[in-house]
Protein backbone atom coordinates (compact mmCIF):
# COMPACT_ATOMS: atom_id res chain seq x y z
CA UNK A 1 0.00 0.00 0.00
CA UNK A 2 1.48 3.32 -0.97
CA UNK A 3 0.55 6.84 0.05
CA UNK A 4 0.08 10.15 -1.72
CA UNK A 5 0.79 13.31 0.31
CA UNK A 6 -2.23 15.61 0.37
CA UNK A 7 -1.29 18.55 2.61
CA UNK A 8 0.14 19.64 5.93
CA UNK A 9 -2.13 20.18 8.86
CA UNK A 10 -2.26 23.69 10.19
CA UNK A 11 -4.15 26.07 12.35
CA UNK A 12 -7.65 26.53 11.00
CA UNK A 13 -10.72 28.31 12.32
CA UNK A 14 -12.62 26.10 14.73
CA UNK A 15 -15.50 24.21 13.24
CA UNK A 16 -17.78 23.26 16.10
CA UNK A 17 -19.87 20.16 15.44
CA UNK A 18 -22.47 18.92 17.97
CA UNK A 19 -21.22 16.04 20.09
CA UNK A 20 -24.00 13.92 21.58
CA UNK A 21 -23.83 13.00 25.25
CA UNK A 22 -25.04 9.44 24.79
CA UNK A 23 -22.81 6.90 23.04
CA UNK A 24 -24.37 5.09 20.10
CA UNK A 25 -24.87 1.37 20.63
CA UNK A 26 -23.37 -0.90 17.99
CA UNK A 27 -25.43 -3.78 19.34
CA UNK A 28 -28.95 -3.49 20.75
CA UNK A 29 -30.29 0.07 20.21
CA UNK A 30 -30.89 2.40 23.15
CA UNK A 31 -33.30 5.36 23.30
CA UNK A 32 -31.90 8.56 21.74
CA UNK A 33 -31.06 11.52 23.96
CA UNK A 34 -32.52 14.95 23.16
CA UNK A 35 -29.56 17.12 24.09
CA UNK A 36 -25.98 17.87 23.17
CA UNK A 37 -23.16 17.43 25.67
CA UNK A 38 -20.68 19.85 24.08
CA UNK A 39 -19.16 21.00 20.81
CA UNK A 40 -16.42 18.98 19.16
CA UNK A 41 -13.79 20.26 16.72
CA UNK A 42 -12.29 17.43 14.68
CA UNK A 43 -9.02 19.38 14.37
CA UNK A 44 -8.69 19.35 18.16
CA UNK A 45 -9.59 15.65 18.30
CA UNK A 46 -7.34 14.40 15.49
CA UNK A 47 -4.42 16.84 15.47
CA UNK A 48 -2.34 17.07 18.64
CA UNK A 49 0.77 18.63 17.05
CA UNK A 50 -0.32 20.84 14.10
CA UNK A 51 3.20 21.84 13.05
CA UNK A 52 4.22 18.17 12.81
CA UNK A 53 1.04 16.73 11.28
CA UNK A 54 0.18 16.06 7.67
CA UNK A 55 -2.44 14.15 5.70
CA UNK A 56 -1.85 11.41 3.12
CA UNK A 57 -4.17 9.35 0.98
CA UNK A 58 -3.68 5.58 1.15
CA UNK A 59 -3.80 3.55 -2.05
CA UNK A 60 -4.01 -0.21 -2.36
CA UNK A 61 -5.31 -2.99 -0.13
CA UNK A 62 -2.33 -4.18 1.94
CA UNK A 63 -3.66 -2.62 5.17
CA UNK A 64 -7.35 -3.56 5.01
CA UNK A 65 -7.02 -5.74 8.12
CA UNK A 66 -5.98 -2.63 10.07
CA UNK A 67 -9.06 -0.72 8.85
CA UNK A 68 -7.13 1.25 6.21
CA UNK A 69 -8.79 0.99 2.81
CA UNK A 70 -7.95 2.25 -0.65
CA UNK A 71 -8.50 6.02 -0.85
CA UNK A 72 -8.68 6.60 2.94
CA UNK A 73 -7.11 9.74 4.40
CA UNK A 74 -4.47 9.16 7.08
CA UNK A 75 -3.59 11.71 9.75
CA UNK A 76 0.16 11.37 10.34
CA UNK A 77 2.09 12.87 13.28
CA UNK A 78 5.84 13.29 12.71
CA UNK A 79 6.45 14.28 16.35
CA UNK A 80 5.60 10.80 17.67
CA UNK A 81 8.43 8.31 18.14
CA UNK A 82 7.50 5.07 16.37
CA UNK A 83 7.05 2.01 18.59
CA UNK A 84 6.62 -1.63 17.69
CA UNK A 85 3.04 -2.18 16.58
CA UNK A 86 2.52 1.40 15.37
CA UNK A 87 1.22 2.02 11.86
CA UNK A 88 3.82 4.24 10.21
CA UNK A 89 4.61 5.99 6.96
CA UNK A 90 7.97 4.64 5.84
CA UNK A 91 10.30 5.38 2.98
CA UNK A 92 11.34 2.05 1.55
CA UNK A 93 12.70 0.99 -1.82
CA UNK A 94 12.28 4.49 -3.27
CA UNK A 95 8.64 5.07 -2.31
CA UNK A 96 6.43 5.86 0.65
CA UNK A 97 4.38 3.07 2.16
CA UNK A 98 2.05 2.60 5.12
CA UNK A 99 2.76 -0.48 7.24
CA UNK A 100 2.89 -1.76 10.82
CA UNK A 101 6.34 -1.46 12.39
CA UNK A 102 7.76 -4.71 13.78
CA UNK A 103 11.01 -4.55 15.78
CA UNK A 104 11.32 -8.12 17.15
CA UNK A 105 12.33 -10.82 16.43
CA UNK A 106 13.69 -8.79 13.48
CA UNK A 107 12.85 -5.35 12.03
CA UNK A 108 10.12 -5.54 9.40
CA UNK A 109 7.22 -3.68 7.84
CA UNK A 110 4.03 -5.70 8.13
CA UNK A 111 1.00 -5.62 5.88
CA UNK A 112 -2.46 -6.39 7.25
CA UNK A 113 -3.49 -8.49 4.28
CA UNK A 114 -2.35 -12.13 3.91
CA UNK A 115 -1.66 -11.53 0.21
CA UNK A 116 1.39 -9.39 1.09
CA UNK A 117 4.46 -10.82 2.83
CA UNK A 118 6.39 -8.91 5.51
CA UNK A 119 9.14 -6.61 4.29
CA UNK A 120 12.20 -7.58 6.30
CA UNK A 121 14.56 -4.68 7.00
CA UNK A 122 18.20 -5.82 6.71
CA UNK A 123 20.47 -4.96 9.65
CA UNK A 124 22.59 -2.79 7.37
CA UNK A 125 19.62 -0.77 6.08
CA UNK A 126 18.27 2.43 7.57
CA UNK A 127 14.52 2.77 7.59
CA UNK A 128 13.17 6.27 6.97
CA UNK A 129 10.09 6.87 9.13
CA UNK A 130 7.98 9.85 8.06
CA UNK A 131 5.53 9.70 10.95
CA UNK A 132 3.06 7.63 12.93
CA UNK A 133 -0.51 7.27 11.68
CA UNK A 134 -2.75 8.60 14.45
CA UNK A 135 -6.17 8.55 12.73
CA UNK A 136 -7.81 7.11 9.63
CA UNK A 137 -10.61 8.99 7.89
CA UNK A 138 -12.72 6.37 6.20
CA UNK A 139 -15.82 7.26 4.24
CA UNK A 140 -18.85 5.00 4.12
CA UNK A 141 -20.61 6.54 1.11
Amino acid sequence: MSVEIICRAGVYPKLQIPYLLEAVQAGFPSPAQDYVEQQLDLNELCIKHPAATYFVRATGDSMIGAGIHDNDILVVDRSLSPNAGDIIIAGWDGELTVKELQLKPYPALLSHNPNYPPIRIPDSAELDVFGVVSYVIHGLR
